[in-house]
């Protein structure tokens, strides 16, 4: 039995579904179940992986302008299998990607992934900059300030030996949830979780969104 993770996701402007199982047979077991199934129903098939620790089966749906793909992990005795189902002929411009989040200029890697349902919904973007992690959240705050939002907390830790900043806040119905990671002392990764709904106990922190919609700090 699959079980559906979330809503659809907007990844690239390509609409995708995703969900996952478990089972106590082999990998190599279902990735062949997997093969089997959908090369007799005359799709073209493709299998990657070491067929021991990690496998992707993927099929094309040619006449539907579909991919369905399933990616093996053997974990605790099992099999896990996140299963993907990617539209390939529906494109949708993530356009509103750039109105929610902080753009941080000069990014030497950015990408936008988003997902939707009826009560709202939620975008991240991931950057690496050539900057150090501290310029950035100076960069981050005054922009933040600028576009309307209220700080809501800061901390700040070390992972494995590299410094980490976590900011949150709040806009009206809006959260934006940012981490700062020092990958060098000169380069920062930067990832950002925007999520907007209509209920309050659909948010992350729903005082934080109360209190920024009264306007009280």
């Amino acid at each position: 039995m699959h079980t559906r993770i979330g809503e659809d996701l907007l990844i690239g402007g390509q609409h995708h579904r995703l969900a996952y199982f478990t089972t106590p047979d082999s990998l190599v077991k279902v990735a062949r179940y997997f093969h089997g199934f959908w090369t007799k129903q005359g799709y073209p098939v493709v299998v990657n992986g070491d067929l021991q620790r990690e496998a992707v089966v993927s099929a094309f749906f040619t006449r539907e302008g579909l991919q369905r793909a399933v990616v093996l992990r053997t974990h605790l005795g099992k099999t896990v299998g996140f299963t993907v189902l990617k539209d390939l002929w529906l494109y949708e411009k993530p356009a509103s990607a750039g109105s929610h989040f902080i753009q941080v200029e000069g990014a030497l890697f950015s990408a936008d992934v988003g997902s939707r349902d009826a009560a709202g919904g939620s975008l991240h973007r991931t950057q690496v900059v050539e900057r150090g992690l501290d310029t950035v959240r100076q960069e981050l705050a005054a922009r933040f300030t600028a576009a309307g939002y209220v700080p809501v907390r800061e901390s700040g830790s070390r992972l494995d030996g590299q410094r980490t900043l976590v900011l949150e806040y709040a806009r009206g119905a809006e959260q934006l949830l940012t981490t700062l990671v020092e990958l060098a002392p000169s380069r920062v990764a930067i990832s950002q979780a925007w999520v907007g709904t209509d209920r309050p106990d659909g948010m992350p922190n729903a005082d934080a969104v109360r209190q920024a919609r009264e306007g009280t700090p």
